[in-house]
């Protein structure tokens, strides 16, 4: 439950009359538009909000995957973890832009997942299932019904992978949709009227369009500023685009586009954009209904923010529309049916009804129960009546009617519901989302109107128990037997939590903590062991919460993984100057170095008693104190130390000649700097450098089993100081020697490595832990 600072700030943040503005700024067009990409932040906001907001048109964001395999600027969100971050930062932006979502894909787990970069369409295709995510654009389509659907990517080389599959698969499923043989349940055929590509090069600092982009010949225009906000359509979009903040999104420029240019797919005359569309119920057909309904819109949409005058004008539009309904064409049935919805949604507004759902709690357990709390300012309004709209998780409740100013209704979940993580198929912003929302009635000037309200923070069901280990992961040696112990943190009695023995591995309860027991005949590689409670999974829950999104929380059934490898760790001191995107820091300390992490004030002081200082990534740009003490690095290096630099980009404080001891150019576009096939052939060429040859000795071995991709954000241009140790490449390109690189500079040495030793750390991969262990050498 939001505290009462947090409450009023929010509405403070909501003033009505902008709301009103927006209400009546819908009831323009009856065009709908979808824009389609492979991950959020991929929407191109600012053409979508002069669309929406000056245009009044209905705008879908078709969205496939949920950018699990992405980075995060913001904090040590990972995985599934960051897709439900992610999820909810596209759900923000989306409100911002008064605009719905079709979600693709499902999660981490889902086949539609984001894995990763990928140069290839086609590659991506086959690892999400072409005929699956064809099948979920079709009915997308039928669900949404878009006029207009725009690609926010060409689909050509030097794109990535997943935007082309995205695009090919968005053209593909037009087909289909308008099949009345493709079967999709309870979905009827629809036609998408004009497909329409960007008419300008997706290339810049990460992409790279081997080809022109197609002649425009259709433009979207914005005419002047928003008149609710007095911002540009540009700004407005990136506001929306700012709610993209693991991204690093959101930028102020001045002047911003007012135009963007669109090519009309299987024509080459010009055309205006809503040419063949029915831009007003006038173009729905002849019945002077229509006219009526349009002309009483355009009267309420002039009278703002007169409320008196509004309401009427609303009334007479709903009265006219339906009217209307009996005589129109079955393919415009559902514009009747939004426009009306739209105008409940707007007299609400302008007859003063404020709503407020709030729960006692924000996590619930199967079988507990909690508050459902109802605040209602009337207004204009009489006879509000609520129900409760939940998920399938929890039991039905009751209507119920505010006979005052508030309710409270039980919500009860039923006794084993699934715990499920916040990746569902759709979100929409005219109705509510969420595991309970509410849906209210209200009698207005004697009409009934129906609307929707979401609550405050979302319900979600959590275990009925709290369950962490630390560490969730063990580094063993394979030379000799070892004990190690893990903690246990629970509000259960311990001893109902029970860790599974394996071969060669022993496990004993102590009082709130677990002995783990190794032998000589541990076996290399991984090892899961689930953990249990009374016999069944255990979950762990994360919270994840940041201002632009709120609360929310990834649940994962737990287990305890143990790595077993030989590994040699030098003896070193090591400092670790982290921006909080990795968790370098934490994987260094368990595999036994002598470490200390180094916070602002570490970088002015004495750096004299390190031998090797760790620098994460995107550090320099995410720490001021790091930025300002890079000279000082400098002549720490010069004076023996070891400097070691994990991947950056351009944006993120690199700059060539002044970061790095010695000049280091990252390569750009990025597209063309990175190895994305994890299982690339990696060669050697220098196999005699002291980095790769002790204390462990790095073969091809220790690239096998790499996850997700080699490395990314390659240097392209270095100093003559530094040598190049790897060379690697995607298949039918040159390879690409920037990913290791180590120079001797006066008494010590600098080695930088867009290898991604973070992420192969976190999925415990073996050669990735001795690479980094030679990395932590003395200069």
């Amino acid at each position: 439950m939001l505290t009462a600072p947090e409450r009023l700030r929010r509405r403070a943040a909501q003033p009505r009359l902008v709301a009103l503005a927006r209400a009546l700024s819908r009831l323009k067009s009856t065009v709908t538009v979808m824009n389609t990409g492979a991950h959020p932040d991929d929407e191109h906001n600012e053409m979508l909000a002069a669309m929406r907001h000056e245009m009044g048109m209905r705008i879908i964001v078709a969205c496939s995957t949920r950018g699990e395999g992405g980075q995060n600027t913001l904090g040590p969100e990972r995985g599934g973890a960051l897709g439900v971050l992610r999820s909810r930062e596209m759900e923000e932006a989306a409100r911002a832009l008064d605009a719905d979502i079709a979600w693709l894909g499902h999660g981490p787990d889902d086949p539609v997942h984001d894995f990763g970069f990928s140069k290839s369409g086609k590659d991506t295709l086959a690892r999400w299932g072409e005929e699956r995510i064809i099948d979920r654009l079709v009915r997308a389509y039928r669900q949404f019904r878009p006029d207009i659907v725009i690609p926010t990517f060409l689909d050509v080389p030097g794109q990535h992978g997943h935007h082309r599959a995205m695009t090919e698969a968005a053209e593909r499923a037009l087909a289909f949709a308008a099949d009345p043989a493709y079967e999709t349940e309870n979905l009827a055929p629809w036609t998408v009227t004009k497909f329409c590509l960007p008419a300008w090069s997706g290339g810049g600092d990460t992409y790279d369009d081997e080809v022109p982009p197609p002649k425009a010949n259709l433009f979207v225009t914005a005419t002047g500023n928003d008149f609710a906000t007095g911002m540009p359509f540009w700004q407005l979009g990136e506001v929306s685009r700012a709610f993209h903040a693991s991204q690093n999104m959101g930028h102020w420029r001045h002047p911003g586009e007012t135009t963007w240019p669109l090519h009309q797919v299987g024509t080459d005359a010009q055309g205006g954009l809503f040419d063949d569309l029915p831009k007003s119920l006038s173009d729905l057909g002849p019945s002077p209904y229509l006219a009526a309904a349009d002309a009483a819109l355009a009267q309420a949409i002039a009278a703002f923010p007169d409320s008196t005058a509004i309401l009427p004008a609303l009334s007479i539009a709903r009265r006219a529309i339906r009217g209307a309904q009996e005589d129109i064409a079955p393919e415009h049935a559902h514009r009747l049916e939004r426009k009306l919805e739209e105008l409940d949604a707007a007299t609400a507004i302008a007859a003063g009804i404020e709503i407020y759902a709030s729960v006692s709690s924000a996590s619930i357990a199967p079988g507990e129960t909690v508050d459902l709390t109802i605040e209602a300012e009337p207004g204009e309004a009489e006879n509000i009546r609520v129900t409760p709209l939940t998920s399938d998780a929890f039991l039905p409740s009751d209507v119920v009617s505010l006979s005052g100013d508030s309710a409270t209704i039980a919500l009860t979940a039923r006794a084993g519901a699934k715990i499920e993580n916040a990746f569902r198929p759709d979100w929409q912003n005219l109705y509510a989302n969420g595991n309970v929302s509410v849906r209210v009635e209200a009698e207005v000037n004697s009409e009934v109107i129906r609307f929707f309200r979401e609550t405050e923070e979302d319900l979600q069901l959590s275990p009925t128990y709290t369950v962490a280990i630390t560490p969730e992961a063990l580094i063993l040696p394979l030379s000799a037997p070892v004990t190690k112990t893990v903690a246990l943190k629970s509000d259960i009695d311990f001893g109902r939590i029970t860790i599974p023995s394996a071969p060669s591995l022993t496990i004993e309860r102590g009082e709130s903590t677990f002995a783990v027991n190794s032998d000589v005949l541990l076996t290399a590689g991984r090892h899961s062991l689930p953990l249990l409670v009374d016999g069944a999974p255990a979950f762990g829950v994360t919270p994840i919460a940041y201002p632009h999104i709120g609360r929310t929380r990834f649940a994962r059934p737990l287990s305890l993984d143990i790595l077993a490898l030989n590994m040699m760790v030098p003896d070193t001191k090591i400092g670790y100057i982290g921006g909080g995107s990795d968790r370098v820091g934490l994987w260094l300390d368990r595999m036994g170095a002598n470490i200390t992490e180094l916070d602002a004030e570490a970088p002015a002081g004495d750096l004299s008693a390190y031998d090797t200082i760790v620098i994460g990534i995107f550090a320099f740009g995410l720490r001021p104190d790091l930025r300002a003490a890079t000279q000082k690095l400098h002549r720490w290096v010069e004076a023996g130390g070891h400097l070691v630099t994990l991947y950056h980009r351009p944006s993120d404080g690199w700059i060539a000649d002044e970061t790095p001891p010695r000049p280091i150019t990252i390569g750009s576009p990025s597209l063309r700097w990175r190895t994305t096939n994890p299982a690339a052939e990696v060669k050697f060429l220098d196999p005699q450098h002291k980095l790769l040859i002790g204390p462990n000795r790095i073969t091809s071995d220790d690239f096998a089993g790499w996850d997700k991709e080699r490395g990314l954000y390659f240097a392209s241009a270095w100093d003559d100081a530094y040598v190049p140790l790897l060379a690697m490449s995607d298949a039918g390109e040159e390879p690409l020697i920037g990913s290791l690189l180590s120079a001797k500079i006066g008494a010590g040495r600098h080695t930088h490595t867009s290898l991604v030793l973070h992420h192969q750390l976190d999925r415990l991969v073996p050669g990735a832990f001795r690479l980094m262990a030679n990395l932590l050498q003395s200069a």
